[in-house]
């Protein structure tokens, strides 16, 4: 296929495809997936080769969020069952963390609730990266703490985090139907800041919110334009309880065709299988692997993932290999600082007609729909906030 090859000599090259290129992945057939699988395999293969990174969520403070994030389970409002807690002391996140560096992890994200961290939430979380950094050699942790003021990712920086992670989610044509409590700009903000203090800067997207494919490649495109070091690609989990609980419009297929299509646009990127992978992608996850170089290890924030262990042998039994503490994640060209230039676009050589018009595409062989697997939605009962064993 004509565009898959175009689109494999661009990755190599670090060049951006057209728009149009970019859709005609998301428009492709389930008849070539497996084609389109092995182009973004060469792809991801070229950047990282065998090499899976594991991450591993520490949720520092459960529920009680006053934003209106339409798929969040702990939003204002929400209705589902979730854990709810308030902020863990630094022993008891630093004992979460050693968990999932004992199953492999090489990150730790440390993720709270909340519009964004006050002064004296910044203290605590300085408090919490010292408290795993003295007992885990060598692991990287990342903050998730919503938007940021002036100065807080320096502090959070000079406490000894290697990296900060605000998603971008969605287009910014549809932001404000997913949230209204802030914006699109506050989120590109907070991305800014974390890049100025020199943070390595994680953002990304959730998919299957009831988005277009041009709403998944305008998010993709903005994220390339911000140049994050890591791309987490997150699968809607339609908890009960919230504004998009029926919103079941993912299958494994159409998940792959993102994956492949955000490695085309991103393609020397840590692409992250966050959230909803064990939920979308089911069986097809082993697949999955040959598109991201990184998923999470055991459960995530409020709901449950497959075993830490199946995680292990599913990487091990797809030919994979997990990456070690000594081995560093970016390729060269990134992980000196290179693409950090404010130029935008990394390694981006001319070409891209980023302002290219989309243009109506092929018919799935489907609609991209799927039957509800309410049953796969299992909200998390163990690890950070109670007293059971931790899944890693």
């Amino acid at each position: 296929m004509d565009l898959l090859n175009t689109l494999v000599d661009k990755g190599l090259r670090r060049e951006l495809p057209t728009r149009d290129e970019a859709l005609a992945v998301l428009a492709t057939s389930d008849d070539d997936l497996l084609d389109v699988v092995a182009a973004a395999g060469k792809v991801r293969r070229h950047w990282f080769g065998r090499r899976v990174k594991l991450n591993y969520l520490v949720n520092l403070k459960s529920g009680l969020c006053p934003e209106d994030c339409s798929y969040c389970s702990q939003r204002l409002g929400s209705t589902a069952g979730i854990l709810k807690y308030t902020w863990l002391k630094p022993g008891q996140a630093s004992d979460a963390a050693a968990a999932g560096v004992a199953g492999g992890a090489k990150r730790v994200c440390l993720v709270a609730s909340g519009r964004g961290p006050t002064d004296r939430d910044v203290d605590r979380v300085s408090e919490t990266i010292k408290a795993i950094k003295d007992t885990n050699e060598g692991v990287e942790v990342c903050a998730c703490l919503g938007l940021l003021s002036e100065g807080q990712a320096e502090r959070l920086r000079e406490a000894g985090a290697d990296a900060y992670n605000h998603n971008l989610n969605t287009s910014e044509a549809t932001y404000g139907e997913i949230t209204t409590t802030h914006t699109y700009e506050d989120r590109v903000d907070t991305v800014q800041k974390a890049h100025a203090a020199g943070l390595s800067a994680c953002s990304g997207l959730i998919a299957g919110m009831g988005e277009t494919d041009e709403d998944l490649v305008d998010v993709v495109f903005s994220l390339r334009e911000l140049d994050p070091d890591s791309v987490p690609v997150n699968f809607l989990i339609p908890f009960e309880g919230t504004p998009l609980g029926k919103e079941w419009n993912l299958t494994p297929q159409r998940c792959l065709r993102i994956l492949a299509m955000t490695r085309f646009v991103c393609p020397d990127v840590e692409v992250r299988i966050a959230g909803g992978r064990e939920v979308h992608l089911r069986t097809m996850q082993p697949l999955a692997l040959h598109l991201a170089n990184s998923i999470f290890l055991g459960d995530y924030l409020t709901s449950e993932g497959q075993a830490g262990r199946a995680d292990l042998e599913m990487i091990a039994d797809a030919g994979f290999e997990v990456e070690g503490t000594d081995q560093v994640t970016l390729p060269e060209h990134r992980a000196g600082g290179g693409c950090h230039d404010g130029g935008g676009v990394c390694g981006s050589e001319g070409g891209g007609a980023c302002a290219s018009e989309p243009t109506p595409h092929a018919a799935q062989d489907g609609p991209h729909t799927a039957e509800p697997r309410t049953d796969l939605v299992a909200v998390r009962r163990r690890g950070a906030g109670t007293d059971l064993a931790p899944n890693a």
